[in-house]
């Protein structure tokens, strides 16, 4: 299936507009700080959140609005996680019937999301002030997308967003998405915010289904820096207004959906990993040969969740043993004396471990290689068939810099 790259992020797929404001979140005016997602029709809607027993209040009300499966708009701010915080779930619901109010929908069709702070209350007066700027805002030009995609960021370096059309029953069918993360990032979802939007027309059952199986694949095996987020979520609605036949059954229309589903998780993942807190380079392990598809996730998970691994690709050094430990105490099973590993990037591949133990190779060479901005860890553990892969950073004297004063 042809999958092509389009403009329009968030706002490509038909029916759904965009927008982001500044409202006074954060202390500088320049910086949009509250964003909103709308379609103009109710959508089938799925989520993936955080599994972190400590959760934001939106998380909260975001699993229960989507119990019947449906949503109509999201509501994002950034500035304040609204966690840990007494009267967190009055204020969502200030957010949800500001929103409902403003947009003509109902406030079970409105979801909300929050990130930045945790533990300090959030400021209300300035969201209920910007939801209806936002609404007047609403556009499904590019711009729409460009302006909610920097409304939620927070140490992100830059705005992420992408996508894509695939053609099936002679019909086009979009997929688009927006996202944030940059630090608090561990497997099972983390500091991240995620939406993408579709014109396919899927039933609820099925998008949740094939979310949980993308989300699984790639947004889970992301790691910039171990710790889990207490506000992680992931969206996704379909307004089915592309005019396809709706998708009720796992059948060859499904199949498609998910691969391109696939492509639009992976990429935004990948966005998600390269723009780590003070990260230089995109670190990605191939672990293959693994016995189960379990054992290949945890063992590609623990080498780019490695600090010691992090560090070596930071300074560019080809410290393979720091692999093979990371590997070891991933609590995978896995033949020790089978395992192979290479280093690769754009610069070429160099081989530095042989079933299990150092094979001679040229430091100069592995340099070069490593210099580059992304980094693929290549682990064969042994004949099985099974195969994962996982994505990260280095780790750099900036990420500590910029969680030593975050709050400031």
């Amino acid at each position: 299936m042809k999958i092509t790259e389009m403009n329009g992020g968030i706002v490509a797929p038909s029916g759904f507009k965009a927008a982001g404001v500044h409202c006074g979140l954060r202390k500088n005016r320049s910086r949009l700080d509250l964003a909103m997602i709308y379609s103009d029709v109710r959508c089938a809607a799925a989520g993936v959140f955080t599994t972190n027993k400590v959760f934001a209040a939106p998380v909260g009300v975001d699993r229960e609005h989507l119990s019947d499966g449906y949503a109509q708009a999201i509501i994002i701010n950034s500035g304040n996680a609204n966690t840990c915080s007494e009267d967190g779930y009055e204020k969502a619901g200030a957010m949800i019937a500001c929103a409902s109010e403003v947009l003509g929908i109902p406030e079970k069709d409105v979801l909300i999301s929050s990130t930045g702070v945790i533990g300090v209350p959030l400021p209300i007066k300035p969201i209920l002030e910007g939801i209806p700027m936002l609404k007047e805002k609403l556009s499904s030009e590019p711009s729409g997308s460009e302006d909610a995609a920097v409304a939620i960021m927070t140490t992100d370096t830059k705005k992420k967003e992408y996508a894509i059309k695939y053609q099936f029953g002679g019909k086009d069918i979009k997929i688009g998405g927006i996202c944030k993360g940059s630090g608090m990032i561990q497997p099972n979802m983390a500091t991240m915010l995620a939406y993408i939007t579709t014109d396919a027309s899927i039933s609820p059952e099925l998008l949740r289904k094939s979310l949980k199986h993308c989300a699984d694949l790639t947004f889970n095996m992301v790691s910039v820096d171990g710790d889990t987020s207490t506000n992680d979520t992931l969206i996704v609605m379909a307004s089915g207004l592309s005019g396809a036949a709706v998708i009720n059954e796992e059948n060859e229309a499904y199949e498609a959906f998910l691969e391109a589903l696939l492509n639009v998780c992976m990429k935004m993942a990948k966005y998600i990993a390269a723009d780590g807190e003070g990260a230089t380079k995109l670190i990605e392990c191939k672990i293959t040969g693994a016995k189960t598809e379990q054992d290949a996730k945890i063992l590609a998970k623990s080498v780019i969740r490695s600090p010691l691994v992090k560090c070596a690709m930071f300074g560019a050094d080809a410290n393979w043993g720091r692999v093979l430990c990371a590997l070891g105490y991933s609590g995978a099973d896995f033949d020790v004396d089978a395992v192979c590993c290479s280093f690769r990037s754009t610069a070429g591949e160099i081989e530095v471990c042989r079933n299990g133990v150092g094979c001679g190779f040229d430091e100069d060479i592995a340099k070069e290689i490593l210099i580059r901005n992304i980094i693929t860890i290549d682990c064969k553990v042994g004949d099985g068939a099974y195969e994962a892969t996982a994505w990260g950073c280095d780790l750099s004297y900036e990420y500590v810099r910029i969680n030593g004063d975050y709050r400031s």
